[in-house]
């Protein structure tokens, strides 16, 4: 018995132009790196494009997690500051920033998804290597370079 199975999320790069695109900044439920906050922020500056800063969360599936709100927990204040920091710089700027938390129970695939819907320039992967696990860092690093049809940046 053969079963079709969805596809990743891509953007087919012919319909692309060469417009508006603006600069995405992600992370998954961690903190930013700092230098990827900052070639955001800067490539967001110089091409005078605006800023589309997203948390992409992982909620549990089931719809009793869901309406009860479990996995939905708010980041410490720290963590919200280091959040925040990026959109507050781009801001005193003069950049236009959007700012998205996206709660998914599939949060690669969701932010693939808002990569193929948003279509920006460029995307910056930017979660702090000491708080993500490396081995999901890879996974998610992988995903991205083979489905997104923009420009890639990934901290080394």
């Amino acid at each position: 018995m053969l079963t079709v199975r969805r596809g990743r999320p891509r953007a087919d790069a012919s319909f692309l132009d060469a417009g508006r695109r603006p600069v995405m900044l992600a992370t998954m439920e961690v903190r930013f790196d700092e230098t990827a906050a900052a070639v955001a922020v800067d490539t967001a500056v110089e091409c005078g494009q605006s800023l589309i800063v997203a948390n992409v969360v992982e909620i549990p599936l089931g719809p009793l997690c869901v309406r009860m709100g479990y996995g939905a927990l708010e980041p410490t204040e720290d963590d919200a500051a280091n959040l925040r920091a990026p959109v507050e710089l781009a801001h005193s700027l003069g950049v236009h920033v959007e700012r998205l938390r996206v709660l998914s129970p599939h949060p690669v695939a969701a932010l693939l998804e808002m990569v193929a819907e948003r279509r920006p320039g460029l995307l910056v992967f930017g979660p702090d290597p000491n708080s993500l696990k490396p081995r999901k860092y890879r996974k998610v690093a992988r995903a991205i370079t083979e489905s997104c049809a923009c420009l890639v940046w990934l901290p080394d």
